[in-house]
C-alpha cells in the first residue's frame, strides 16, 4: 500500500512535468479592445517604484510632473486626474491610475506636443534628484498594457521589454567628479498596432500589441518657442535639475560660520526652475506579434532560465527520492515486515511459536535462557537487533504515543490556519497555470488570493475544530475565536503599524483608511463566521479521530534523548533538507520579488513542481525524524513534526537577511523595516503551511504503524 501511494505520488509530479514543459499558457484579457482609425485612445498614468527602495509614489503626487488639468480627452467622460476604480489587489500593490492629458489617435502620428511648463522649488529639485538617484522608473498604461522600454539582446536575436522608463539619469560633472542629476522632459511614444482578429479586422479595426516609451531630457536653449524641441531625433544637452544656491540668504542663516553649504532646502527665497514637457507619438505596425501573445515580451527570464529551472527540478528530485527509499525502508520494517512476522501465537511447521514478548518475560523469570549461548541455539535469536529493538523501540509507547500534548489548545488553531493557508497556496497555483491569473490581470494574483483566504476560512474552522476534539477540548468556541484571529489578527497589526510608516512618507504603498476598514469587515463579517461555520461541523457533527491504541493513565518515562532530538537542534537540521529543494526556485522569485520590480515572474509551471516535490520532501523528512523521535522512546512527537515540517522557514528568512546584505541596495529605514516585516510574514506563511503539511503526515504515519500490528 506504501508503495502503491508512493508511485502515485510520483505519477503526480510526472505529470506536472510535462505541464511545466508546455508553452506558458496565459488569457490576456476577456475581451479584445479594438480601435478604428482616428479613434482617441486613453493613457493612464499609475505610479512610480524603484528597485533600490519599497516606496512607491503616485505619478501625479510628483512636484516637478505636469499636474492634471482636469480637461476631458480620448473621448472620456471624465477629465485628467480622475482616479479609475481598482481591485483589492491592485491598493495593496500601491497602484494609484489616473486619466491624463496625453492625447493619443489611432493611426495618428504627432512630431510634438507641448504638455506643459512645471514650475519647481528648491524642496521639488532635492526630491526629484533624490528619485533619480535611487533609478524610480514610471509606469503608464495603453490598453492594460504597462508603458515598456525595449531592450535588444547581444546578439541581436530578440526583442524584450522591461516595464516603466526612468525619471532621469545621473552623470558626473567632468570639472569637479559631483553627481548632476537629469530630468526626462520629452517622450517620444511608440504605439505598435496590428490588425484585428477576426470580423473586426475585416471591418478595419486595429488592436495595440505594444507600448515603447523613449524619454529624453532636452535642456531649455534647445527649444523653440512653442517648447517643442528643435530637432526632435538630434542629440540635445540635457536639464539639469538644479537651481544655483542664493548665497545672501545662506550667510544670512549662517552668521559667522566658517562652513556655509552650498544648498539648503530650509532656505525658502522662492527660487524655482522651469521644466519644459512635450511628447512626441507614433503608430507603427507589427505583423510579428499576436494580441494573444503581447504580454511575451515583458516575459524577459522564461527562455534564457529554462535551464536553470530544470536543474531545480533534478536536483530536488534526487532529493526526494532519496529520502522515499529511506520512507519505504521505514515502513517495510515498520508495517510490512511486522504483519508478516509477528508471533502472536500461529502454529509454523507443528510447533506453537511464542511470542517474542513472552520470550522476553520467559528471559526475566530465569527459566534458565540466559545460560543459553551456543551458536547454533534457537533461542539466542532473542538477543538480536531486531529482538532489542522490538522490545525497547517504538512498539513500547503504544500507551502513551497518542497523549494529548502541551498547549494542544495551540496546536489545534495553527494546524487550521496552516490548512487555510495550504488551500489558498493549491487554488492560486492551479490558476496561475491554468492562465486565469495572468499579469493582464492586474492585481488578479492578491485579489483571489485574499479571496480564497476569506472562503477557505471553512477549512480552518473544520480542521481546528476536529483536531481540538480529538485533543479532548471542551470549549470549541473559544478555540473557534482562536483560529479565527490568530493569523489575520497579526498579519492585520503588522500590516496597520507598517502601514504608519508608510503613510509618514507619503507613498501610495500606504493603504486607504477605508481600505483598512473593508480588510477588517471581510475579515469580522465574512471570515469569522464561516471559521465558526467550519468548527461546528467539525466539532457538533464530525466524530473525534479515533486512534487505535489506549493512552496509560501514567506517562512513561523518556529516557535521556541523543543530542538532536533535544530542542531545536532536530527541526532546524532537517529544515536544511526543504530548504535545499526550495533554494534554486527561491533565486527566481526574490529576484522578481526585490531586484527586478519591472519584469513579471510567470513560470509557474516550474514553481507548480518545485512545489509539489517540496510537499513531499517535507512528508518524507517528517516521517522519518517522526519514526527516529519514537525509536528513541519519545512520545512528544506532535509538536516536533509540526516544528520539522515548518522549521525550513527559519532557513528561508536566514536566505532573505543574506540576499538583503549581499545582493540588495535597499537604502532608508523604512525600506528596509518594510523589507524584513514582509520577509517575515511571507516565512511565517510557509512555515504555518508545510508545518501542517508534516504534522498530518506524521499523524497518519504514527496512526498507521500502530494500528497495523498488534500489541499484547
Amino acid at each position: 500500500m506504501a508503495l502503491t501511494t508512493y508511485l502515485r505520488a510520483w505519477s503526480v509530479i510526472t505529470w506536472l512535468l510535462l505541464v511545466s514543459c508546455a508553452r506558458a499558457f496565459y488569457i490576456p484579457g476577456y475581451s479584445v479592445i479594438s480601435y478604428r482609425d482616428d479613434e482617441p485612445i486613453p493613457l493612464l498614468v499609475n505610479k512610480i517604484f524603484s528597485d533600490n527602495t519599497q516606496l512607491q509614489y503616485a505619478y501625479f503626487d510628483l512636484p516637478f510632473v505636469c499636474p492634471p488639468t482636469g480637461q476631458k480627452h480620448a473621448g472620456s467622460p471624465f477629465g485628467s486626474g480622475h482616479s479609475i476604480s481598482l481591485n483589492l489587489g491592485e491598493i495593496l500593490r500601491g497602484d494609484r491610475i489616473m486619466t491624463s492629458d496625453f492625447e493619443l489617435v489611432m493611426g495618428k502620428d504627432v512630431e510634438c506636443q507641448a504638455l506643459c511648463t512645471r514650475e519647481v522649488d528648491r524642496k521639488g529639485v532635492k526630491w526629484g534628484r533624490e528619485l533619480i538617484k535611487d533609478g524610480y522608473v514610471a509606469e503608464w498604461i495603453v490598453d492594460n498594457l504597462p508603458a515598456a522600454t525595449s531592450f535588444v539582446t547581444v546578439d541581436r536575436s530578440r526583442k524584450y521589454y522591461a516595464t516603466g522608463f526612468k525619471l532621469g539619469y545621473q552623470d558626473f560633472s567632468p570639472a569637479d567628479g559631483k553627481p548632476r542629476f537629469f530630468i526626462h522632459n520629452h517622450f517620444t511614444i511608440v504605439i505598435r498596432w496590428r490588425k484585428a482578429p477576426g470580423r473586426a479586422g475585416e471591418e478595419g479595426r486595429k488592436v495595440i500589441v505594444g507600448f515603447e516609451v523613449y524619454p529624453k531630457s532636452i535642456g531649455l536653449n534647445d527649444r523653440d518657442e512653442s517648447s517643442c524641441p528643435k530637432d526632435v531625433h538630434g542629440d540635445h544637452a540635457g536639464l539639469e535639475l538644479y537651481i544655483a544656491p542664493n548665497t545672501s540668504r545662506l550667510e544670512e542663516k549662517y552668521p559667522g560660520s566658517s562652513y556655509i553649504p552650498e544648498e539648503d532646502d530650509e532656505v525658502d527665497d522662492g527660487a524655482k526652475m522651469q521644466i519644459p514637457y512635450t511628447y512626441s507619438v507614433y503608430f507603427r505596425e507589427e505583423d510579428k506579434v499576436e494580441w494573444s501573445n503581447r504580454w511575451d515580451l515583458y516575459f524577459t527570464d522564461q527562455a534564457d532560465s529554462s535551464m536553470t529551472h530544470w536543474l531545480a527540478i533534478i536536483n530536488s528530485l534526487i532529493i526526494s527520492g532519496v529520502l522515499g527509499v529511506t520512507v519505504l525502508v521505514i515502513w517495510g520494517r515498520t508495517v510490512q515486515g511486522d504483519v508478516k512476522g509477528r508471533g502472536d501465537g500461529a502454529l509454523e511447521d507443528g510447533k506453537k511459536t511464542r511470542s517474542k514478548k513472552s520470550k522476553v518475560g520467559e528471559k526475566k523469570s530465569g527459566e534458565g535462557l540466559l545460560e543459553q549461548s551456543g551458536a547454533g541455539d534457537q533461542d539466542a535469536d532473542l538477543s538480536s537487533d531486531d529482538e532489542v529493538e522490538d522490545v525497547t523501540g517504538w512498539k513500547l509507547l503504544h500507551g502513551d504515543v497518542f497523549r494529548v500534548p502541551a498547549y494542544s489548545g495551540l496546536l489545534a488553531p495553527l494546524v487550521g490556519s496552516g490548512m487555510q493557508l495550504l488551500f489558498v497556496a493549491a487554488g492560486l497555483l492551479i490558476l496561475s497555470c491554468m492562465g486565469i491569473l495572468n499579469p493582464s490581470f492586474r492585481g488578479g494574483f492578491v485579489s483571489v488570493g485574499m479571496g480564497l483566504f476569506v472562503f477557505a476560512g471553512l477549512f480552518s474552522g473544520y480542521f481546528s475544530a476536529r483536531l481540538y476534539k480529538t485533543f479532548g477540548g471542551q470549549h470549541w468556541r473559544k478555540n473557534t475565536i482562536i483560529t479565527a484571529s490568530l493569523f489575520p489578527g497579526l498579519t492585520f497589526c503588522l500590516i496597520f503599524i507598517l502601514n504608519l510608516f508608510v503613510w509618514a512618507q507619503a507613498s501610495s504603498t500606504a493603504l486607504p483608511f477605508g481600505t483598512l476598514v473593508g480588510l477588517i469587515a471581510l475579515w469580522l463579517l465574512i471570515q469569522v463566521p464561516l471559521v465558526y461555520v467550519g468548527s461546528w461541523y467539525g466539532y457538533v457533527r464530525a466524530a473525534a479521530w479515533e486512534h487505535p491504541t489506549k493512552t496509560n493513565s501514567i506517562p512513561r518515562q523518556i529516557p535521556p534523548q541523543p543530542w538532536y532530538l533535544r530542542g531545536f537542534h532536530g527541526p532546524l537540521l532537517t529544515g536544511l533538507v526543504p530548504f535545499a529543494v526550495l533554494f534554486i526556485e527561491l533565486l527566481f522569485v526574490f529576484k522578481n520579488l526585490w531586484q527586478d520590480k519591472s519584469g513579471y515572474y510567470y513560470v509557474f509551471g516550474f514553481l507548480s513542481v518545485v512545489s509539489t516535490i517540496l510537499i513531499v520532501t517535507v512528508s518524507e523528512v517528517t516521517i522519518i525524524a517522526t519514526y527516529s523521535q519514537l525509536c528513541s522512546e519519545n512520545y512528544h512527537w506532535w509538536w516536533q513534526s509540526f516544528l520539522t515540517g515548518g522549521s525550513s522557514a527559519f532557513w528561508i528568512f536566514a536566505y532573505c537577511i543574506w540576499y538583503y546584505l549581499f545582493k540588495l541596495h535597499i537604502t532608508g529605514f523604512v525600506s528596509s523595516l518594510l523589507f524584513f516585516s514582509y520577509s517575515f510574514l511571507a516565512c511565517v506563511v510557509y512555515g504555518l503551511l508545510t508545518g501542517t503539511v508534516g504534522f498530518l503526515t506524521a499523524y497518519a504515519f504514527v496512526r498507521r504503524i500502530y494500528s497495523a500490528i498488534k500489541i499484547d
